[in-house]
């Protein structure tokens, strides 16, 4: 050790992993305190009780710090805006939601006057780089303590016998443990059949989905919702003014009615192995279609593949946990600008997992009827487009000229 441990910061879920952290802490570091915190970024129930459960395996208090409206705000909807999704279907929950909890974190442990702070991540996850480049970017000289890299601990298996010997209650068993991780914007599980690709998700089975249904068992009458924008974010539901955390919380309902946004990825973990992993991000699914759907009318041919490259360069970023960047900064800025003019309505169908575009508008458009109409029309000269293919062939022209002189 480093420096004598006195006090420690613990990111705290009241999940298996941190659930054990607390006395395996206070019993490897001779009793130190542990100040436990959990940021509220749209969990729900798993925050019930937290407190008291804390305060039972040790910790000497809980923050609960609430930051919904900062997580979908100014994270999940400057995703949004750049199109970024990572390896084509992962839309990022997880990823984004750890810098500003680590943030927060780091905050209070300053406050704290904290020796170190200690997170629950393994050491073959993502996460534990998301949590400690977001805790060097606001204490840079805090201690970091990750049990799972020192401890004898070695399965999920020998964490919940180790609960059970320090009569530490928990919420799961031996038989339905997924890991999950759930927040406002979705929910994953990874982890048991899952662990074997060969194997098809449960959706039907009975609590498995928890946001939504499987498409099958879906209404079979559609639903249309349309979604307004106004510069890239989106402000409304079927006219409704809404503020982001009301927002993403209507579409997450009508999205799972309607079994929309169920992801089964096999992705590339930053650490190097592939990982797999079912998704449900029902709302968080229409308002990428939406925003994508908006920008196709809105955004000029090559500022749309500018963005393109830009978006999976953002989405690695993410999930790479490298939020507090210069170079994330700067393609934010890149992609506010391109949002100036996405503004505007998209209406869908939504029906048994599928969603089916049902109009756009927007008062910005550079779609323009009179020149795209197949009748006939005063503003395009179709003679000229035989000049055009002349220059734009010549190279091919050339080249085939060339290579039958040298036959």
């Amino acid at each position: 050790m480093a420096k004598e441990i006195k006090k420690v910061v613990l990111a705290y879920s009241g999940g298996l992993d941190t659930s054990i952290i607390i006395p395996w802490l206070k019993e490897n570091y001779n009793n130190c305190e542990v100040v436990a915190v959990s940021g509220d970024v749209g969990q729900g129930t798993e925050l019930d009780g937290l407190e008291e459960k804390a305060i039972k395996t040790g910790a000497s208090k809980l923050y609960i710090e609430d930051l919904k409206e900062e997580f979908i705000n100014d994270y999940v909807f400057p995703t949004l805006k750049a199109g970024a999704v990572y390896e084509n279907k992962y839309l990022l929950g997880t990823s984004f939601a750890r810098p500003i909890i680590a943030k927060r974190i780091a905050e209070i442990a300053l406050e704290e006057g904290a020796d170190a702070i200690c997170h629950g991540c393994t050491g073959k996850g993502n996460d534990q780089v998301r949590f400690e480049l977001a805790i060097k970017a606001f204490a840079p000289d805090m201690e970091i303590i990750a049990p799972w890299r020192i401890w004898d601990i070695k399965s999920r298996d020998e964490e919940i016998e180790y609960a059970e010997a320090r009569n530490i209650p928990l919420k799961i068993n031996r038989e339905t443990n997924y890991s999950k991780d759930k927040n406002l914007w979705h929910l994953s599980h990874e982890g048991l059949d899952l662990e074997d690709p060969a194997n098809e998700p449960m959706y039907d089975k009975e609590g498995f989905l928890e946001m939504g249904v499987s498409p099958e068992m879906a209404p079979d009458k559609p639903t249309y919702v349309t979604v307004s924008f106004e510069k890239g974010v989106p402000v409304a539901v079927n006219g409704v003014k809404m503020g982001g955390i009301e927002l993403v919380t209507k579409l997450n309902e009508l999205g799972g009615a309607n079994g929309i946004g169920l992801a089964d990825i096999v992705e590339n973990r930053l650490v190097g192995m592939k990982s797999r992993g079912v998704y449900e991000t029902p709302g968080g699914t229409i308002l990428y279609h939406a925003h994508e759907v908006l920008e196709s009318i809105c955004i000029d041919k090559e500022t749309a593949r500018m963005k393109q490259h830009i978006g999976i360069k953002f989405a690695d970023i993410v999930y790479n946990g490298q939020w507090y960047t210069p170079l994330r900064e700067a393609l934010s800025a890149f992609v506010d600008k391109t949002q100036e003019t996405v503004t505007g309505d998209v209406k869908l169908k939504l029906y048994k997992g599928n969603i089916i575009n049902a109009g756009v508008t927007s008062p910005y458009t550079l779609y323009d009827e009179e020149v795209a109409t197949f009748d006939a029309d005063e503003v395009y000269d179709q003679n000229d487009s035989a000049g055009f293919i002349n220059l734009f062939g010549l190279p091919i022209k050339v080249k085939a000229k060339l290579d039958a002189k040298r036959k």
